[in-house]
């Protein structure tokens, strides 16, 4: 992730299984994985996201993260993210 403050790099893993019940077939994982980043970070700034993480604990933190996936896998979808 970079911003005018740096960047920070992250290794997120994401079995098949969850893939299909959190993002499904609509959209590539890597969709997916921009979406949970989205999600992340409209709640903590980048130095504070694990540097290593599956997406399966952000819902260890945030409870209301699988519900709203959804939300933002569909901003992914139409905008794309920022590298």
């Amino acid at each position: 992730m970079s911003d005018s403050n740096g960047q920070t790099r992250h290794h997120v893993t994401m079995s098949k299984v969850d893939c299909g019940r959190l993002v499904g077939k609509s959209c590539p994982p890597e969709r997916g994985i921009e979406a949970a980043f989205l999600f992340l970070l409209d709640r903590e700034p980048k130095e504070a996201i694990l540097p290593y993480f599956d997406v399966r604990v952000i819902a260890l933190y945030f409870p209301n993260f699988e519900a709203e996936l959804p939300r933002y896998i569909a901003s992914v979808s139409t905008a794309g993210m920022e590298p």
